[in-house]
């Protein structure tokens, strides 16, 4: 195993917020790691950190066998990296925006670089349309072609796909793996529960804190929660109701259906105990991951207070 980071015991602060506590990861070489938590809890910070672009307040570690205090410089030069906002230049056409970046970057062969990324996301025939008048999706695949057309050894993808129609986030994901399998090491956050099981492994992390990580199977059984799938005219009308009975951490609605799930079985099904009658119908159903994530969060302490 080659691992593309190794790091520990990273801290970062603003000011008198700790918005990174402790942080040790490990993410081997071609992997696709994403990484979960609520909103402001610290995953770009981690991210920023794990690739040189922020230097921790303390720490140490390496990625891609450079040190991350020492030669971050050198890992900058080896990484992609992809905002959520798109940050290409609007008034010029998709093959300047990459002719451009070809330049930044100081690369040799820069017609042919240019003409493969185009060729490769499915570009070409728009290669002199203006950025500007891209859709979601297609602005999305010119913003991973700029960031991979240095040919980066990491690329980091910070909610790459928000407001994407599912087609393109569909296509953008297979171009992810078919460029993990290629040896690429991918760092992605995300806030969709089916981006993160398309990831190898998931880092959830919490206030600053990293307090989940393995496969999303992993993460699921560690959880150790108990959840009931009810059916019935009307069931999904009780979610209020049923969400703040003692032993109900989470219902949610899922359709016609009601989802219940609680940490102590014993309590969930006393909980339930009331409802277990004609016209309802109650079914134990593995966890996924959103009832997983709603879990955590319940548990964390936000550092804002």
């Amino acid at each position: 195993m080659t691992l593309a980071i190794d790091v520990s015991g990273l801290n970062k602060s603003f000011g008198a917020r700790r918005v990174v506590q402790d942080v040790t990861i490990q993410v081997e070489e071609g992997r696709i790691c994403g990484f979960l938590g609520p909103n402001g809890s610290g995953k770009t910070t981690t991210l920023r950190m794990l690739c040189g672009l922020l230097t921790p307040d303390s720490g140490a570690g390496t990625c891609l066998g450079f040190d991350i205090l020492k030669q971050a410089d050198e890992i900058k030069r080896r990484t992609g990296y992809m905002t959520q906002k798109f940050s290409l230049y609007e008034d010029l056409t998709l093959a300047e925006n990459l002719q451009f970046t070809a330049r930044v970057h100081g690369l040799d062969r820069r017609a042919a670089r240019v003409a493969d990324a185009l060729e490769r996301l499915g570009l070409s025939g728009r290669r002199d349309q203006l950025a500007g008048t891209l859709s979601g999706g297609w602005k999305q695949r010119l913003s991973l072609a700029a960031a991979t057309l240095h040919e980066p050894r990491l690329l980091l993808l910070d909610e790459p796909t928000a407001g994407v129609d599912p087609k393109a986030r569909r296509s953008f994901w297979d171009e992810i793996h078919t460029l993990s399998a290629q040896g690429l090491t991918v760092l992605v956050s995300t806030h969709y529960m089916d981006e993160a099981e398309r990831c190898h492994e998931i880092a959830y992390i919490s206030y600053g804190k990293l307090i989940a990580r393995g496969t999303a199977d992993e993460v699921i059984a560690e959880a150790k929660l108990t959840t009931y799938r009810g059916e019935g005219p009307g069931i999904d009308r009780l979610a209020a109701e049923i969400a703040a009975l003692p032993g109900v951490e989470t219902a949610a609605p899922f359709g016609a259906a009601l989802h219940v799930s609680g940490p102590d079985r014993a309590a969930l099904e006393h909980a339930l105990a009331p409802y277990r009658r004609a016209p309802f119908h109650w079914s134990e159903t593995p966890p996924n991951l959103e009832d997983v994530f709603i879990h955590l969060m319940a548990g964390a302490e936000d550092n804002f207070q």
